[in-house]
């Protein structure tokens, strides 16, 4: 029996071998060629094997985006929320009262420059925020640095740096040598007894016995002009008129020069006195302390939330980085 031809291309051909019968031709064998079928369908199945992979690409990067996302919309919340604080102290200094004689010391002034700059940071902290993922170095610079000028500004505020923040207006050491010029000193002097801080005091303690008066709340303002140190222990009989006792002054006290400096007169009381300066100082530092605190917080917790969010902003560019390859 004669044997098939030879294919041209037997090379990618596969062949299988058929035993012909033992009675005919018994060390023959006959070699039929695979179709082309064969080899596409071989081809397809490959296809299918490969496709997986890609899916399994495209599911790890979706999955780790849809990860980053609960961790960036967390943060920018949490930026948001921080920001109000900002905004309710810019209202807060906006229609707060002044202090009485504040004006005289320019303060005003600061406290307006204060809410300027509290405008400009809760912009830009929210504003870098929402647009953080477009330009994270840049936005992080943006909001770094009023936030840092408002945390150094807290901390002069609060009296660090005691000497170094002198020539600062608001720090304690600047307010105390503007209070203590004779000159500021006069006319805040006036203006507190213009304020009939004393009088409206008489009126309201006018039939409280002397221990009930003592044991009363009173303002710094009206504890240190009104009345005399409770060191010099005088006999009470209204708010603003007390009787003087043979009590020796203590001259290491340095409230005790205020004992002879105290008069029953409406006009002078102890508006000399160095007590009055103290009540009008502590008034001051008070509202400008708690002012500084507040900013130091702010900017600390504020550049930590940026921070968060600068630092997942380029872990997640890394990540799709890394995921497109």
């Amino acid at each position: 029996m004669a044997e098939n031809p030879t294919p041209e291309n037997p090379t990618p051909e596969e062949t299988v071998v058929v035993p012909i019968d033992e009675n005919t031709a018994p060390a023959e064998t006959v070699v039929v060629p695979i179709t082309e079928e064969k080899n596409e369908e071989v081809k397809d199945n490959n296809e299918v094997k490969e496709q997986p992979k890609e899916v399994v690409h495209a599911t790890t990067m979706t999955t780790k985006t849809v990860n980053m996302k609960h961790i960036m919309l967390p943060l920018t919340m949490l930026s948001f929320l921080l920001s109000l604080p900002i905004l309710f102290s810019i209202i807060w200094l906006l229609y707060m009262r002044q202090y009485d004689c504040e004006n005289l010391l320019d303060l005003p002034k600061l406290q307006v420059g204060i809410v300027i700059g509290l405008t400009i940071v809760f912009f830009t902290s929210n504003s870098v925020a929402k647009f953080h993922s477009r330009f994270p170095m840049l936005g992080l610079l943006v909001v770094i640095v009023p936030l840092i000028l408002m945390l150094i500004v807290g901390i002069g505020l609060v009296g660090a740096f005691d000497m170094e923040t002198r020539n600062i207006p608001g720090t304690p050491r600047w307010i105390k040598m503007e209070v203590d010029d004779d000159y500021n000193w006069n006319d805040i002097k006036s203006c507190i007894y213009g304020t009939t801080t004393c009088k409206e005091l008489v009126i309201r303690s006018y039939t409280t016995k002397t221990q009930d008066f003592r044991s009363s709340k009173l303002s710094p303002i009206e504890s240190g002009c009104c009345v005399p140190p409770s060191s010099c222990e005088m006999e009470y009989v209204n708010a603003t008129f007390w009787r003087k006792g043979d009590v020796g002054v203590d001259v290491s006290n340095p409230l005790g020069r205020d004992c002879d400096l105290w008069q029953n007169d409406e006009t002078i009381l102890c508006y000399d006195c160095q007590a009055c300066k103290e009540g009008f100082l502590k008034l001051l530092h008070g509202k400008w302390r708690k002012l500084g605190t507040f900013l130091i917080v702010m900017s600390v917790l504020l550049s930590g939330s940026h921070l968060l969010h600068f630092i997942f902003t380029m872990w997640e560019q890394l990540q799709r980085y890394q995921c497109s390859k």
